[in-house]
């Protein structure tokens, strides 16, 4: 999108204040529906009156507050990768689910799965990291050997084949293995799964992605603006970038460990957040975490009640606003050179 909307710091301030209000009421709305629908009253009784006869409460304790509070990490740890990425390569289609990212760290879980089944959850976290970093070499590399460079349609078509094919041969594996289950859960994208244990998971993990982000925000304002005005105001572009991919597999690599290949929030998200608070990366980041985590949010709520009783896995409705968001991205992005 070439068009802003250009505010003050004051009015930057005020919509994430906004936003902070909505993502509290999403949450609500998170824990309040469900296979049964609890009041909203309830829902704060259990929150700050905790009764543990009360067999709503816990419910709300341990199954659906825990399911909400991670939806908004996963949502938060996305939405950055995506700014990051699009950051960094100058590519408006870039994001950890175009990239292959997404489909990397899935594929490296599956592989544990299958020939590590007694693996802990650190183990897991660490393999879906390193999957995400084959994922990213593998993608550059052969984007790296197209000819006229990488453009951003031609790298975006290097992620989706590359995520085509670590998703096949997941499926491969899967099938083998008797995991078709678990397959379907990580390639659809859940959270149906989640406890305070993907809560802690994602903490421990994903803020270190997080802090590195921020403190690379201002550096990266420069660097999107171009590598040879970086470099011409003297940025060290290479290790901005080493810390940047390093803040991507961290985020990506927790998002996937606990809810699985959730799609294109890292597409969507910054894209809105630049169009509504301009291209200034101090304050992209902090709000694409706020806008990340009410997207995913929100995304639950609507896959439990489209098709209720059953669940509809929560990547399904990303995909849903996520695919018509892409073609048109690529359509305006044509298969010229990165801008």
């Amino acid at each position: 999108m070439r068009l802003f909307i250009h505010h003050s710091n004051t009015s930057k301030i005020i919509i994430n204040i906004v936003t902070i209000v909505a993502l509290i009421f999403s949450i609500g709305l998170s824990v309040s529906y469900g296979t049964t629908d609890i009041a909203l009253g309830t829902v704060w009784q259990a929150v700050f009156h905790f009764d543990a006869d009360l067999t709503t409460h816990q419910v709300i304790q341990e199954l659906r507050l825990p399911r909400a509070v991670s939806a908004v990490f996963v949502g938060a740890f996305l939405a950055v990768s995506g700014a990051l990425m699009q950051g960094m390569t100058r590519n408006p289609l870039a994001s950890p689910s175009i990239m292959g990212v997404t489909d990397g760290a899935a594929f490296a879980l599956v592989m544990m799965l299958a020939f590590f089944p007694a693996i802990s959850g650190v183990g897991m976290i660490s393999s879906s990291f390193v999957g995400a970093g084959l994922a990213v070499a593998l993608v550059f590399t052969i984007g790296s050997f197209s000819s006229g460079g990488l453009t951003p349609v031609k790298l975006a078509l290097a992620g989706v084949a590359i995520g085509t094919m670590l998703r096949s041969i997941s499926s491969i594996i899967s099938l083998h293995f008797n995991l078709e289950k678990e397959m379907g859960f990580w390639l659809a994208g859940g959270l149906d799964g989640t406890s305070w244990t993907s809560v802690k998971v994602l903490v421990f993990s994903g803020i270190a992605g997080l802090l590195i982000a921020l403190s690379i925000s201002k550096s990266m304002t420069v660097l999107s603006l171009g590598e040879d005005i970086a470099t011409g105001l003297g940025q060290n572009n290479l290790m901005i970038k080493f810390l940047g991919i390093l803040s991507i597999l961290i985020l990506t690599g927790a998002a996937v460990s606990v809810a699985g290949a959730v799609g294109f929030v890292g597409l969507i998200v910054p894209h809105i957040t630049r169009f509504i608070i301009g291209n200034d990366y101090r304050w992209i980041i902090p709000t694409s975490i706020l806008f990340g985590g009410l997207l995913v949010v929100l995304s639950d709520v609507v896959a439990r009640l489209i098709n209720a009783p059953f669940e509809t896995p929560v990547g399904a409705i990303t995909s849903l606003i996520g695919v018509p968001f892409f073609l048109y991205l690529a359509r305006g992005s044509g298969g010229g050179k990165n801008e």
